[in-house]
């Protein structure tokens, strides 16, 4: 979510101003200084929004500014509508300040870039109503905790007490997001019944333990304070001070909060309708649409196309699958084959300390042998370590499988590829090799990395982050893998077959949902007969999309766009072709959206050929 944040917060730039069908001549000069008066305006505006969202300047890294490092982004409706307006103005300068024919080719693509950003941005805010403030997936009530956790440190006096300033105002902002999810219920927006228990059981574990109660345990935010604090050189009577003010803070403002949200959510429960898809709410059909347009970055595939799309593919995909049996000499159907993944035991380690160490130590052996191998495919390669690590307790129960958490700007914190490792039966070898490649290197790890470190365009162009460029990198990365030489293993390379079709059934299961209004059922069932995941991930999954619709379209049409980019380009260039150069065109320019890829990439044909 808060790559969205950071697209919203950048939805600033402009809009459609159109190009002149013939533009007059510009002159080199005329070019680089026009250029400069972009960029200087677009690090402007940059600079207003980082003030107006303080806490993106802390998961950047930002943290000098020690009144923004207490403060959180203001949660109010006034402050959407200011936000909304602040884009709409900035328009009208963007049209009116400068010309996009005036600009140096790199200067065009973020011009280009930021038009779709701000013309995407305004089309959402359309729908901001529509969405689900708390689910068992992502929400204010885990975001705000995790973001002190994981992101605020703590190196100093000041630095704790920014920390409990942000306790201090802890339970305002979080009682603002449940006013919203109050209204909304009254407007038929009610996240469906399975999302319920486990926001609630979430809430009761940020709020159990000390300071809250005598069980002998430390609450999660209780226990990074003192932790923190007490690393610091200071003073015991410092330190103690500080302990006493966060444990005030917790006490006084954060649990009342969290008690009102499980108050709420219990209320809700009860008046959430059966129903699952978005088509339920007003104007569903219009809002999911939406949803597929911004999460694919194309205007062109309804859902009903996209549904389709998923059909073919997941037809395709069995057919490379039913080859692998063959190689591996499986005497049965694959539905069987798909059973014997899920439940035979040579295909998971045991669910202990020692299970999940080699997990993550052989996980971070497939990088580390792609890495040796990556400077033979990509011109550019992140500057910033990768790490693999397992999902901390205190968000285990609501994080996904696997994910990938961007380093700092500054290079102070390093990318992050994450295992939640709570249930090592989730967790299939045969899928190990895949993942690695897809969460880190060089999938995520690649893509956001080598954006941050770009010197040439500017900061929004680095940060702001489409799910179909970004989740279609990734899932092309594992197919790269491929290509690259490896997944010599059978059963790894099924476990790569299994991600795509997982990948492709999701086409099928979120417009299914959404569109042609199955139920929760329904799509887990097709996910079992198609897919080999095991049940509890396929229950995750259908969950998600319940609650996230739209952007689990993104990955696989995202990959196909990729993919399709790269196929027409080697049979234009033929011998001319060039994995480095091909893949800097599509990393060196940020987050892109499809349509502008598509073009970028015809552009290098064109001068490749000459």
């Amino acid at each position: 979510m808060k790559h969205w944040l950071i697209a919203a917060a950048c939805a600033l730039m402009v809009a459609c101003a159109g190009t002149d069908p013939k533009p007059a001549a510009v002159d080199e000069a005329t070019r680089a200084q026009e250029t400069a008066k972009l960029n200087a305006w677009f690090d402007a505006q940059f600079k207003q929004d980082l003030e107006r969202f303080p806490t993106y300047k802390t998961y950047l890294g930002m943290i000098d500014d020690l009144d923004a490092y207490g403060r959180w982004n203001d949660p109010s409706e006034q402050a959407e509508l200011a936000n909304i307006e602040i884009t709409k103005q900035r328009l009208a300068e963007m049209r009116e300040r400068f010309d996009v024919n005036t600009l140096t080719p790199a200067a065009q693509v973020s011009y280009r870039f930021a038009e779709f950003t701000a013309t995407n941005g305004l089309a959402l805010s359309e729908y901001r109503n529509s969405g689900y403030v708390f689910t068992q997936f992502f929400g204010p009530h885990t975001d705000m905790s995790t973001m002190l956790i994981g992101y605020q440190r703590v190196d100093n006096a000041d630095h704790a007490n920014a920390y409990i300033r942000r306790l201090e105002s802890y339970g305002d902002v979080l009682n603002v997001e449940i006013d919203k999810a109050v209204v909304r219920a009254k407007q038929g927006v009610l996240p469906p019944a399975f999302a319920y228990p486990v926001v609630i059981e979430t809430s009761r574990g940020l709020i159990t333990g000390a300071p809250f109660d005598n069980s002998g345990e430390d609450s999660p935010l209780w226990a990074d304070f003192v932790a923190k604090v007490d690393k610091l050189e200071l003073p015991e009577a410092d330190k103690a001070e500080l302990k006493t003010r966060a444990r005030t803070a917790l006490v006084s403002g954060v649990k009342p909060a969290y008690d009102r949200l499980i108050a709420v959510m219990e209320q809700h429960q009860k008046i959430t309708p059966a129903d699952d898809g978005v088509w339920k709410l007003k104007d569903g059909a219009n809002y999911y649409q939406a949803q597929l347009q911004n999460y694919t970055t194309r205007d062109d595939m309804t859902a009903e196309q996209i549904h389709q799309l998923g059909l073919d593919e997941v037809a395709r995909i069995h057919d490379e699958m039913r080859a692998i049996m063959k190689q591996v000499k499986f005497d049965g159907s694959l539905l069987e084959f798909f059973t014997h993944l899920r439940e035979s035991d040579q295909f998971y380690y045991a669910n202990t300390e020692a299970g999940r160490a080699r997990y993550l130590a052989e996980a971070t052996a497939f990088i580390d042998n792609l890495m040796a191998k990556a400077p033979d495919y990509f011109g550019t390669l992140p500057k910033a370590a990768l790490e693999v690590r397992a999902v901390e307790p205190y968000r285990i129960e609501t994080a996904t499988g696997a994910f990938y958490e961007p380093g700092a700007l500054d290079g102070s914190r390093p990318g992050a590829y994450y295992v939640n490792m709570s249930d090592m039966k989730e967790l299939p070898v045969y899928q190990m090799e895949t993942l690695a490649y897809h969460e880190g290197a060089p999938g995520h790890h690649f893509q956001s990395s080598i954006a941050q470190e770009l010197t040439d365009v500017p900061m929004f162009q680095k940060l702001t982050w489409y799910s179909a460029y970004g989740e279609g990198w990734a899932l092309y990365a594992e197919k790269m893998g491929k290509d690259m030489g490896f997944f010599t293993d059978p059963y790894q390379d099924f476990g790569r077959l299994s991600y795509e079709v997982f990948r492709a059934a999701r086409l099928v299961v979120d417009t299914g949902i959404h569109h042609k209004r199955w139920t929760e059922q329904q799509a887990r069932d097709y996910m079992m007969q198609n897919t080999p995941m095991t049940e509890g991930d396929i229950r995750d999954e259908i969950r998600r999309y319940i609650v996230w619709p739209g952007q689990a379209v993104s990955y696989k049409v995202g990959m196909l766009t990729i993919l399709e980019l790269r196929d027409r380009a080697q049979a234009e260039l033929g011998d001319k072709f060039d994995y480095r150069e091909f893949h800097d065109v599509v990393l060196k320019n940020g987050s892109v959206p499809l349509s502008l890829l598509g073009e970028l990439v015809d552009d290098w044909v064109a001068r490749k050929k000459g």
